[in-house]
């Protein structure tokens, strides 16, 4: 719907997703439950095989949860949908790459919900930060992903001050992959996209499992549960036409033709 706060826009493979809310793209209940929906479709639809998640606003990417709909009766705790705050946090299956395109001010959630993406591009002048600390709460999920993102201690050091990263020291210390003009983003993200959809698509299902489980799983255990084709993306991977293609592409020296089957 053209009102809808979350526009969506199929390419190919590739889904884009744009958060458009005004003034600033924050995130209330509704909003997260219509995001969840977008992005468990995104995970069941086989035709779809990369997401772009950005934003409609070169001033705002997504400042996090909306604190006016919360002054309106929004609960902290509410019902934020199949895929929790934002639709990607807690999506069980969602084994597809998602870029974010983050093309303005990215705070709070807004960060959160980045981080929950697999790969960071950014705008020249997009900046970066968790404020939490400065209105008595905590970045609950910020607090479990960035320390294992970027180094310790500057990890800590945005959590316990708050304090704003331009896009170059995000880059310098890892948070993103890229810096681009801000004109230039969305065209370096489709780059990027096309580049992952003319990937094999149940590798990337495996790659994805492999690095969430192994989050909680000492090397040795999980290094064993893959050699033992216990991961089920795996499984499917060692048994389908496209590990058989990608074998009689290298053999025939050309490139091969990924079916996701």
């Amino acid at each position: 719907m053209s009102d809808s706060p979350i526009k969506t826009r199929k390419e190919g493979h590739i889904l884009e997703v744009t958060i458009d809310r005004p003034n600033a793209n924050a995130i209330d209940l509704a909003t997260s439950r219509i995001m969840g929906e977008v992005f468990r479709d995104f995970r069941d639809d086989k035709e779809l095989r990369v997401a772009i998640l950005t934003a409609k606003n070169d001033k705002f990417f997504c400042p996090g949860w909306d604190l006016k709909a919360a002054a309106d009766g929004d609960a902290v705790d509410g019902d934020y949908g199949v895929g929790g705050f934002g639709g990607l946090q807690e999506l069980r299956g969602l084994n597809k790459p998602i870029i974010c395109a983050v093309n303005g001010i990215c705070c709070g959630g807004g960060l959160e919900i980045a981080l929950s993406c697999d790969i960071i591009l950014a705008a020249e002048h997009a900046t970066f930060a968790l404020p939490e600390i400065r209105s008595g709460t905590i970045a609950d999920a910020a607090s479990i992903k960035l320390p294992k993102r970027i180094p310790y201690h500057i990890a800590m050091e945005m959590l316990f001050t708050g304090r704003w990263l331009d896009a170059e020291e995000a880059a310098r210390w890892g948070m993103v992959n890229n810096v681009h003009k801000g004109e230039d983003l969305m065209d370096e993200a489709r780059r990027m996209a096309t580049l992952l959809a003319s990937g094999p698509p149940l590798v990337y299902a495996a790659i994805k499992e492999v690095v969430r489980e192994a989050e909680d799983m000492k090397f040795q255990d999980c290094l064993n549960k893959i050699t033992k084709s216990q991961f089920e993306t795996i499984d499917r991977l060692y048994h389908s036409e496209d590990q058989s293609e990608g074998a009689r592409a290298f053999a025939e020296k050309r490139d091969p033709i990924w079916k996701g089957r």
